[in-house]
This record gives C-alpha cells, structure tokens and sequence, in this order.
C-alpha cells in the first residue's frame, strides 16, 4: 500500500487527465494502493511511435505522480494504442 495525501477519486482524475490532453481518446484507469493500469486508445497517436505515446500520457497524469505523497506511485502497465491496433489491425 503507498500512502498519500489525495483527496479525490484517483482513478477519476486521471482518467480526466489524459481526457484533457486528448480529448479524441478512449480512456481506461484501475489500480489502488499507488499502482495502477492504463490504457490509452487515440487517433492521435497515429505515426507516433511508443515512447512518444506514452510520454503524451505521463505528461496528462505528472501532477498526480509528483512528491512523495503523489497518489500514483507506479503505472504498472501502460497501453497506448491507435484505434486501428484496439481493433486489431
């Protein structure tokens, strides 16, 4: 368990987050305890390739990930596909 000192729904805010920086994506968050899963599904990483993906997320959530009381401590495993990859192409 990773103690912090947030008040508000986690995964929630997050998911908010990442909606803000790209408002095109789909968005799925779950986890507790300062670990979590995301996973991303966005046109806009069309071209990109995994690394600037993902920073495109991690820059939605830093502030979230900040201090030492920051309530996300480790995203496990992060997914961040273009809708045609989700779809399986």
């Amino acid at each position: 368990m990773h103690d912090h000192n947030y008040a508000g729904d986690v995964v929630s805010d997050a998911r908010d987050r990442i909606l803000a920086a790209l408002p095109d994506a789909t968005v799925e968050v779950s986890g507790g305890g300062g670990h979590f899963v995301i996973r991303v599904v966005s046109a806009s990483f069309e071209g990109k390739r995994t690394m600037p993906r993902q920073r495109a997320v991690y820059a939605a959530i830093q502030p979230l990930m900040a201090g030492d009381m920051a309530p996300i401590h480790a995203v496990d495993v992060l997914t961040c596909l273009t809708p045609g990859e989700a779809a399986g192409g």
